[in-house]
């Protein structure tokens, strides 16, 4: 692997507008080609669609039958993006246009056949010819996140084989199940993509430690949500129960940790636009696994039985 510089995108999405979201993201995808000279641009969780920030503060959120919630949760479904759609053809095509990687977290909705009805938290990995290198659904939606998305499988817990090393990527607390970060130590990981909806302090250290744990690099992305463009009925709510929400809900933290757990670029908060970081020759990640290599010579294999169930749910 030679060196590679990597477009972390910070700036918002049009939250709950998978059309107009879309047609931001062309723009910063090729200005981070045209301008910063990107070969990787990489979109924090649920970029596409939107986070449920929503979740963590308006009141009455897991109230059964509570009509705001359940209209909320039904625009976030019509603007999701579907594996295949016009949406993700399109994005597909920018990859290609612009020959340049993307990663990016998306609201998925699956809308025919088993599974309809159901949404999840994904991440989708689209090479420079536009074609789609790995799909994955986070396992476990994180606390309330289970009012909102489905649970998801092992089928994308991959590293995908490219010419900047290979790459992998998860979902926000994923990080913190043991088994699952060693399901993707196993695929030798030279960058690794961690997706947040915001990179708080307990984030950075779950980055940090996984750079550490896996000897590669993470590339941790967040992003803003501004509180005005949460959804109006949910504002209202909000109103009612005289709750103030900050004007930053989502405050980024985007950064990038080395293969020894130090930062190459610190956390960055309060600030949109595109950030950039080079990452260095393969060599530093070699060095770095002559002391520690969990899936290697710092392992018990003979003590340990550990197998992943990589079948697609449906």
């Amino acid at each position: 692997m030679s060196g590679t510089k990597i477009a972390l995108i910070q700036e918002p999405s049009v939250y709950l507008n998978l059309e107009a979201s879309v047609e931001k993201a062309l723009k910063l995808i090729h200005e981070a080609v045209t301008v910063g000279k990107a070969d990787i641009v990489v979109f924090g969780e649920t970029w596409f669609g939107g986070y449920p920030s929503w979740l963590d503060y308006i009141p009455n959120a897991a109230r059964w039958n509570y009509e705001p919630i359940k209209t909320v949760w039904a625009e976030t479904f019509e603007n999701a993006l579907e594996i295949g759609d016009r949406f993700m053809e399109r994005l597909a095509q920018a990859a290609k246009e612009e020959s340049v990687f993307l990663i990016f977290g998306f609201n998925e909705a699956i809308r025919r056949g088993k599974g309809n009805g159901t949404l999840y938290n994904a991440i989708l990995m689209i090479d420079e010819q536009g074609i789609v290198r790995n799909h994955h659904r986070k396992l476990m939606p994180t606390f309330t996140e289970k009012l909102v998305y489905g649970l998801g499988d092992a089928h994308g817990l991959s590293a995908v084989e490219t010419t900047h090393g290979r790459l992998g990527a998860l979902v926000c607390w994923e990080h913190w199940m043991p088994l699952t970060r060693q399901a993707m130590h196993d695929e030798a990981e030279d960058i690794h993509f961690a997706l947040w909806p915001t990179v708080h302090e307990m984030h950075q250290i779950a980055s940090r430690q996984y750079a550490f744990e896996g000897r590669c690099f993470v590339v941790s992305v967040g992003q803003l949500l501004r509180a005005k463009d949460l959804p109006k009925i949910l504002l209202l709510e909000a109103e009612k129960a005289q709750m103030k929400l900050p004007e930053l809900v989502l405050n980024g933290g985007s950064c990038v940790v080395g293969p020894d757990g130090f930062y190459l670029l610190e956390p960055q908060f309060n600030v949109g636009g595109i950030l950039y970081v080079d990452i260095p020759a393969h060599k530093i990640i070699l060095a770095e696994r002559m002391n520690l290599a969990t899936s290697g010579h710092y392992q018990r294999w003979d003590l340990f039985d550990f197998k992943v169930d990589k079948k697609r749910m449906f």
